[in-house]
């Protein structure tokens, strides 16, 4: 019936000056509710979704549901943009009144992605298809939000989809993913404690493409899973074959949230024969936040295993005291706008102070990561800190560099190089 009213009102739009406006709206975090409260509530919540949605739009218009918490709204008669945008901010306001599910009072917000039809030749398919394209952008720019579909969204997800296919080519067989090290200091500032495993692509067009942008792509088109393994086998081929102490590895939060991450992790190691205890996993706070059972499960197991856990760019997430001690992380890396400011902004010093005696606190390692000046490390070791990480000390090497730096490869040039950052 959707699909139905869709293709009449964009056939009788045709013939008259007004468009069609097509919203699609996705709660956010809605599995949170269905793990927290169960599914009955979630099914409930779907219900009151539904009810507000109705109540929120003229008769004439429709909505909805698509499947899951997935709505679409079509609003005939609509002069421009701006009369999809007032209605989608009176959906998001009345969304966020609380919700009652049996005994408990829930918040949620949505995202919301609108489509407006260009003229006579408006396709269905195409309108949906743009609408989808907008909800996304408004889940990734922050949720509890609308996003109007925009002509460049389409030139960007051309993008997306021409690198997410160079990105599969690379790891099966191609050239241009590697990995580099940058090593991690003790207070002495010359011995090597471990490295961190950091991934570089070479694109063969495009030159270094930002990793923060590749791995975001292969999270969103399922390529995550391929990519981390492929890093950790290198890392731990790498570790394997050095007398380096351990290697640190960075792992995304939906490698965590596959059930058989451990189980692949374990078989990684007996593959390479790298022993657990000379990895670390490095994950950021949004995985402590997540919270769910499976994230759970898997980071005991690995601890149980051997395998350390690094929480990276401590500080600047949203993850409280009580996750560290749920989650027993085995070391913090205070991030880098932190240490960026230390000698310069007391505040920011003090902030470093309390993060170096929380770890002491919890009987945790702590690293700070971007040191760049002698006057930052002097302070941090001033503090506690007895890791460091950052350009004062080396940038980003290859594998053969860096085993030149920890005098474990022989060779001329003791200051090799560095892979770019």
């Amino acid at each position: 019936m959707f699909e139905d009213r869709l293709r009449r009102a964009l056939l009788t739009a045709s013939h008259e000056t007004a468009k069609v406006a097509l919203l699609y709206l996705d709660l956010d975090r809605f599995k949170h509710v269905n793990d927290t409260l169960g599914h009955p509530a979630g099914d409930e919540l779907v219900r009151q979704t539904a009810a507000r949605l109705q109540q929120a739009i003229r008769e004439v218009d429709t909505v909805a549901r698509l499947g899951g918490d997935e709505f679409a709204m079509i609003l005939i008669d609509v002069d421009d943009i701006r009369g999809a945008e007032d209605v989608s901010e009176g959906l998001l306001q009345k969304l966020q009144e609380p919700f009652k599910l049996a005994d408990d009072q829930v918040f949620v917000s949505a995202s919301i992605g609108i489509a407006l039809s260009t003229g006579p030749d408006a396709d269905a398919d195409d309108l949906l298809r743009k609408a989808d394209i907008a909800l996304y952008e408004a889940k990734k720019n922050g949720r509890g939000r609308y996003q109007v579909f925009a002509g460049d969204m389409d030139d960007l997800l051309l993008r997306k989809r021409q690198v997410e296919s160079e990105l599969r080519h690379a790891l099966n067989g191609g050239t241009g993913i590697k990995l580099a090290y940058q090593p991690i200091f003790a207070a002495d500032g010359s011995t090597i404690l471990g490295a961190e495993a950091l991934i570089r692509w070479g694109h063969e067009v495009h030159g270094g493409l930002p990793p923060a942008q590749f791995i975001a792509i292969a999270e969103e088109r399922g390529m995550i899973g391929q990519l981390g393994k492929w890093v950790l086998q290198e890392a731990c081929r790498f570790a394997v074959g050095t007398e380096l102490p351990w290697v640190a590895v960075n792992v995304s939060p939906l490698q965590l949230r596959d059930a058989g991450f451990a189980e692949q992790l374990a078989a990684v190691l007996a593959e390479t024969g790298l022993a657990p205890g000379r990895l670390q996993l490095e994950i950021t706070e949004g995985v402590l936040l997540d919270n769910n059972d499976t994230t759970r499960t898997a980071l005991a197991a690995l601890r149980r295993s051997g395998i350390a856990i690094v929480l990276d760019d401590f500080g600047t997430g949203y993850s409280s005291l009580n996750y560290l001690r749920r989650h027993a992380i085995d070391k913090l890396k205070i991030d880098r706008s932190f240490v960026n400011l230390v000698g310069r902004d007391e505040s920011s010093a003090a902030i470093v102070r309390a993060l170096v005696d929380l770890a002491d606190a919890l009987n945790v390692g702590v690293t700070a990561e971007g040191v760049e000046t002698e006057e930052q490390k002097a302070l941090l070791v001033a503090m506690g800190c007895r890791e460091f990480q950052g350009h004062l000390l080396s940038l980003p090497l290859e594998p053969a560099q860096l085993l030149r730096l920890a005098g474990l490869l022989p060779g001329k040039d003791s200051t090799p190089a560095a892979v770019s950052a």
